[in-house]
């Protein structure tokens, strides 16, 4: 049976306008230029630069000169063909005179080199080996990953050389060739392990008494060298302390990612380009925006008159309706563009400038226990915006301050109480941790319990689990892992 009913909802939602605008806002400077370069390529009625004010009557009544009038012009001496050529001369032969000197290079160049294997394959051709010892050589070259390791076992190497390659060999001599393959520079390629690694580096070095100490412990005490238990080696090896100490100081030389060595690996390279500059001048705090994220744009005028031409004609194919739709769409589309870059400027700036004067104290002194406990609603209440904008703004974002170019989304962090009740940041907390950590006696270093309990007495009430949460935030290790002889 049907029935009829009203039903009432409340729904949001975002114009064209806004969502363009909300995408807008979250890119930082590079990926900005990136979509403004992309809209300037697909909408015509869109043009960068100054805006074009002065008429053609203008130009020709400043350029004529009536005293002309009267002078009689040699064409003589005028060759026509330089005139009708004009057109057609080459882009390269005018960009030097359109080139300033004084213009940045925005080009980054790139060096372009051999991939890492293919480094590892050149060496091979200078080492004599037969076709199968070849083929199995440049297999393993193949399974060694950008560390520089192997991280396959040799039966699983095997069945893919059989399966692959066709090539059918015993494990034994897939181990004779890789011993061929880990001679090859950088010392330490083509291990298994860390451990092997290590010893592979150790054996290249002059054989001296700290270094065949050393490459005994990796060889018999690798688990107690990882953990650091001192007292087992020295009762292990029968040594003394200061030849315990030159041999692990060898091991702390080695490389063990012999891969991250290669100087011509090609890796991509991320540039980091402020979005923001805090200085400060005459004792006060000088906020600006990075230029290129106001670029002068504005609308074709050839686009608009174009269409003012077809609105005025009287009859209208429909050709030409569909063209008069065309650039109405391009004209509105250009504006909204404009508009929404406007509005970005203006909730960047905005945005920045209250996170400047909320930490002040920080950004005059540089010092990190001064940051205040801040998250995004915090600053959205005092601009009067969405928390959503806020974090668009912070994620992304870096502001290049007097003591380093700073991620802004750093700058917000939850609070707690200490012991006079004032809520301090846990950046604060963090900052005074780690300096505890560095300060500390590394023969015998603190435990978490112990950190938790010196804390407390600054007057930073916070459990073991908490600082144990912070030093891992931190990149800090256990204490047992801190421990130096």
């Amino acid at each position: 049976m049907l029935k009829q009913h009203l039903q009432f909802k409340l729904s949001q939602k975002l114009s064209p306008q806004q969502i363009q605008l909300m995408k807008l806002i979250q890119l930082p400077t590079q990926a900005f230029e990136q979509r403004l370069k992309q809209e300037l390529e697909e909408n015509p009625a869109l043009e960068s630069g100054k805006e074009e004010t002065d008429t053609l009557d203008d130009i020709y009544e400043d350029t004529y000169d009536d005293s002309a009038d009267n002078e009689n012009i040699d064409t003589e001496e005028i060759n026509i063909d330089d005139y009708l050529s004009d057109d057609e001369i080459p882009d390269y032969r005018t960009q030097t005179n359109n080139y300033s000197a004084d213009d940045d290079d925005k080009r980054v160049p790139y060096a372009a080199g051999t991939s890492f294997n293919q480094y590892l394959l050149n060496q091979l051709n200078t080492v004599y080996l037969d076709d199968q010892e070849w083929a199995i050589a440049e297999f393993l070259v193949g399974s060694v990953d950008e560390s520089g390791y192997i991280r396959r076992p040799l039966p699983d190497i095997m069945d893919d050389l059989a399966f692959t390659q066709n090539i059918y060999v015993e494990e034994d001599k897939i181990e004779e060739v890789l011993k061929i393959v880990q001679d090859l520079d950088p010392p330490g390629v083509a291990a298994r392990s860390l451990d092997e690694c290590l010893i592979i580096q150790l054996k290249r070095k002059e054989q001296k008494p700290s270094v065949a100490l050393a490459i005994n412990i990796l060889e018999r005490s690798f688990d107690h060298f990882t953990k650091k238990h001192y007292s087992k080696l020295l009762q292990k090896h029968h040594v003394s302390e200061e030849e315990l100490k030159d041999a692990i100081s060898e091991i702390e030389k080695l490389n063990p990612k012999p891969g991250g060595s290669y100087s011509g690996n090609t890796r991509m390279i991320e540039h980091i380009v402020p979005d923001f500059s805090i200085k400060i001048v005459d004792g006060e705090l000088e906020l600006t925006l990075n230029g290129r994220n106001a670029p002068e744009l504005h609308v074709s005028k050839d686009y608009s008159n174009m269409l003012e031409g077809y609105k005025n004609a009287k009859e209208k194919s429909k050709s030409q309706k569909d063209t008069v739709m065309f650039i109405k769409q391009k004209l509105d589309a250009a504006k909204w563009f404009i508009d929404a870059i406007r509005q970005r400027q203006q909730t960047l700036f905005v945005t920045m400038n209250t996170i400047m004067e909320y930490q002040k104290e920080y950004f005059m002194t540089g010092d990190e226990r001064k940051l205040r406990p801040m998250i995004l609603k915090d600053i959205a209440d005092k601009i009067d915006m969405d928390v959503s904008t806020v974090s668009r703004v912070a994620n992304s974002k870096y502001v290049d301050t007097p003591y380093g170019t700073k991620l802004i989304k750093d700058f917000f962090s939850e609070s707690m109480k200490n012991e006079q009740g004032e809520d301090v940041s846990t950046r604060e907390i963090k900052k005074i941790l780690e300096t505890v950590i560095r300060d500390e006696d590394k023969k015998k270093p603190l435990t978490d319990a112990k950190l938790a309990k010196m804390l407390k007495d600054k007057g930073y009430p916070i459990a073991r689990r908490t600082v144990a949460k912070y030093r891992e935030q931190l990149d800090i290790p256990v204490a047992r892992l801190r421990k130096e002889i």
